[in-house]
């Protein structure tokens, strides 16, 4: 799960976060993130741990105090760097979600596409467009692949959701 330290202005963003986190949570997924316990990255442990789901931690050591490491997880590593904590959610975890968030979310979220363009994985990338914030990279995304910078059979790869359920439904079509 990639997502925001901070919770954004429109409390929509915190709404959505802890709803993904139980409507996952009640269907057998837990989550991989970055360890925080706050913004919605707080948001979405918090639901998931409520609704007893299992919830695992990956935050660089120079973070720790700055974001303020969640003591509430099922587990979590505390690694040397933003690589090594970026190979580790990809070895963890068994699909990509990305919320709304800033650069490092989208760092994180460009980075597992692009291994899965380049056949390095074959999980699911998503993106959760809440409120409408991923629309401008969705039309970046299509001018990627008008312009030929994404090759036509990899347009699948763009996976994106506007709800819970809908998320939960890309989910279960990657078995």
């Amino acid at each position: 799960m990639y997502c925001g330290s901070g919770l954004g202005i429109n409390p929509i963003y915190a709404e959505r976060a802890a709803e993904l986190g139980t409507v996952l949570a009640q269907n057998g997924h837990g989550v991989v993130y970055g360890g925080s316990k706050i913004g919605l990255m707080g948001k979405i442990a918090d639901a998931v741990l409520e609704a007893g789901g299992e919830v695992i931690g990956v935050m660089p050591t120079h973070l720790q105090k700055r974001e303020i490491a969640h003591a509430s997880l099922t587990e979590i590593h505390f690694v040397e760097s933003m690589h090594v904590r970026k190979a580790k959610m990809v070895e963890l975890a068994d699909a990509f979600i990305a919320l709304p968030g800033g650069g490092g979310t989208m760092d994180e979220y460009f980075e597992v596409f692009t291994w899965a363009q380049i056949g390095l994985h074959e999980k699911p990338v998503i993106l959760y467009n809440v409120n409408s914030f991923y629309d401008a990279i969705l039309q970046h995304f299509q001018k990627m692949l008008e312009e030929g910078f994404i090759r036509t059979e990899q347009q699948p790869l763009i996976r994106v959701a506007t709800t819970a359920e809908e998320v939960l439904s890309l989910l279960k079509k990657h078995g």
